[in-house]
């Protein structure tokens, strides 16, 4: 069988148009080859398609007012979205659901699935609802090469402890994260935070472009989810500490144990004074990060190797073969 091209479709800002290059960091090869795949994203007539967190809303254009008033005496049509969809035949559409099953967004996500079955022929998610219930493979936002992150020892540890976040607060979990930001704060816990958005009463270092410059430097990292209520959801936050090189204290559901080493990670229990104490206590030395080192460099290879997102869709084409 020869290579075979993958597209990408998604209804994330970001990538809507996507880059040319989307996961090409994230192989050692030129332009996204992984094994028996290539990655282009925008390609006119791929022979797989990824649907990334597609949302399935319709295209907005401009409508003239006469147009607008017509529909209002019609019946609603179901959208059809075969054309974005590049005539990549049904069995070889995959979607992938990224976002995890808040209680404000999972019935949002359920209708997903239900349109999700009338055009693809794999679809998976973090949680129970999905029809092929799974952890969504890595991605990573270091903006270092793939050959850097697999052949790099340790950068030299200079800080104790940091925690990249947004201040995002459209949901609880969103708010239980800013309060616990708040009470490590005022308890001046030894850490520096990092990111977009945050409120103005945080003390921040600011936005970051790339966050491996607020990581490697550091022994630990406070990666913490946004949902930690199933046994499906693991995120980049935990793949980008690690891949950086530090300890995560991580605060999430079970999914980190079934794929990553033990000792990879510690276990932040709670989001409270007990979880201030625990970060308290394991950051007043870095001990647990050297304890933790060969751990952590076992957890990089099956992050960059196995769990990679790439190698994920180079398996599944696998299978058409």
């Amino acid at each position: 069988m020869g290579r075979k091209i993958v597209g990408m479709v998604s209804s994330y800002v970001g990538l809507n148009p996507s880059p040319v290059d989307w996961l090409w960091q994230q192989t050692p090869n030129f332009f996204g080859v992984w094994g028996n795949i290539e990655m282009q994203a925008t390609a006119k007539q791929p022979d797989f398609l990824l649907l990334y967190q597609f949302d399935f809303e319709p295209k907005r254009t401009p409508e003239k007012a006469w147009k607008k008033l017509l529909k209002k005496f019609q019946p609603p049509q179901e959208e059809d979205f075969r054309p974005q969809f590049r005539g990549v035949d049904r069995e070889r559409i995959i979607y992938l659901l990224r976002e995890p099953p808040l209680e404000e967004i999972v019935d949002k996500n359920k209708v997903l699935y239900e349109k999700a079955k009338q055009y693809c022929g794999y679809i998976s998610g973090p949680d129970d609802f999905a029809p092929k219930p799974d952890y969504m493979p890595a991605i990573w936002y270091l903006n270092n090469s793939f050959k850097e992150l697999n052949e790099m020892p340790s950068p030299t540890k200079e800080k104790t402890c940091s925690w990249i976040t947004s201040g995002i607060s459209r949901t609880a979990n969103h708010r239980q994260r800013l309060e616990f930001i708040r009470l490590l704060q005022n308890n001046d816990l030894n850490f520096d935070l990092y990111g977009r958005g945050l409120p103005s009463w945080a003390k921040t270092k600011g936005q970051l472009f790339n966050k491996w410059y607020a990581m490697a430097p550091y022994y630990y990292n406070l990666s913490i989810e946004n949902y930690a209520e199933n046994n499906w959801y693991v995120s980049e936050k935990l793949w980008d500490a690690l891949l950086a090189w530090c300890l995560p204290i991580y605060y999430g559901g079970p999914a980190a144990d079934k794929l990553l080493p033990p000792g990879s990670f510690l276990r932040l229990p709670s989001l409270d004074e007990k979880g201030l104490a625990y970060i308290q206590e394991v950051t007043a030395t870095p001990d647990a990060w050297y304890a933790a080192k060969d751990a952590i460099a076992e957890a990089r290879q099956i992050i960059l190797h196995k769990l990679n997102l790439l190698n994920w869709l180079s398996e599944y084409v696998e299978k058409f073969s």
